[in-house]
Order: structure tokens, then C-alpha cells, then sequence
């Protein structure tokens, strides 16, 4: 007899905005982090050993828009997403232009070469253009992505 797969696991790529679930999203959100991963800082490793070859700078993965319909995503929380390399480049987010500050209302995640901007309770005021700053030595990459929040018809 064949064992069938169970439908409970939500599919990679599904984005947890509409899920209510009790624990904050911020306790999930580090659960899956390693330990000690902060994601800003290279190993103490002797520096030559980052140039031995330019590694060139890049998205793997570009931000992409998101959209929410205004009734049912108040209070959701909205999370853009990129892959860079490498991944001792530093990020920065931005919202239309200005720099975003970490605070209750968005949350930094860095894990790696995977950049998060998590958006906490979302606003129809957090509707815009959000841009992750990619920055390695003197160069600078710049991915761009909307949220749109739909207001009711």
C-alpha cells in the first residue's frame, strides 16, 4: 500500500500572509534562523580569502510585489523577499526613497544569502515602493518591488 502525502504541509513559495496563526509571526521567524546567523558579518576569517576571486554582486532572487486586498490583510504582515550574493554583502531596505529603520513595525531578517524585510501590521499608509539596497565594497545592486494594498470596491 502506497502512503500517501499528507495535505497538511503548506508548499514552499506560499506566502504566510493570510495564515492567522497564534504563535507571532516574529517567534516563527526565528525559529528558522541558525543561531548566531547574523547574516551581516563574515566569519572571522583573514581577509584574502574573500579575494581571491570577485565574486560578482547580484540578486539571485529579485523582490516581487506584493498585493493585498485592504479588508482582509489590515493587520497581516507582508514579507518581500530577496537571494543575494554574496552573502557578505550588506543589505539596506528602503520605502519610497527613504531609508527604513528596524522597529516593531519592520523587522530585519538575515539568514545567509535569504534578505527578509518583514512589514508587521500592515496599513493601507504602508502601500509603496520598496527597494532592498545591495551594497560590497564599492558597488551597489538595487532590487524594487511594489505593495499594493486594494482598498474596497
Amino acid at each position: 500500500s502506497e502512503a500517501k502525502p499528507t495535505k497538511e504541509e503548506t508548499p514552499k513559495g506560499i506566502s504566510p500572509v493570510k495564515a492567522k496563526k497564534t504563535p507571532s509571526p516574529a517567534d516563527a521567524e526565528r525559529r528558522k534562523l541558525r543561531p548566531g546567523s547574523g547574516g551581516e558579518k563574515p566569519p572571522e576569517e583573514p581577509p584574502f580569502t574573500y579575494q581571491l576571486k570577485a565574486v560578482p554582486l547580484k540578486f539571485v532572487k529579485e523582490m516581487k510585489d506584493i498585493v493585498l486586498k485592504e479588508a482582509e490583510s489590515v493587520g497581516s504582515s507582508a514579507i518581500f523577499e530577496v537571494l543575494i550574493s554574496p552573502s557578505t554583502a550588506i543589505t539596506s531596505w528602503m520605502k519610497d526613497g527613504s531609508n527604513i529603520r528596524e522597529s516593531p513595525k519592520h523587522k530585519f531578517i538575515a539568514d545567509g544569502k535569504d534578505r527578509k524585510l518583514h512589514i508587521i501590521d500592515v496599513q493601507l499608509s504602508d502601500a509603496g515602493e520598496y527597494t532592498c539596497v545591495l551594497r560590497l565594497g564599492n558597488k551597489e545592486k538595487t532590487s524594487t518591488a511594489k505593495l499594493i494594498v486594494e482598498g474596497n470596491p
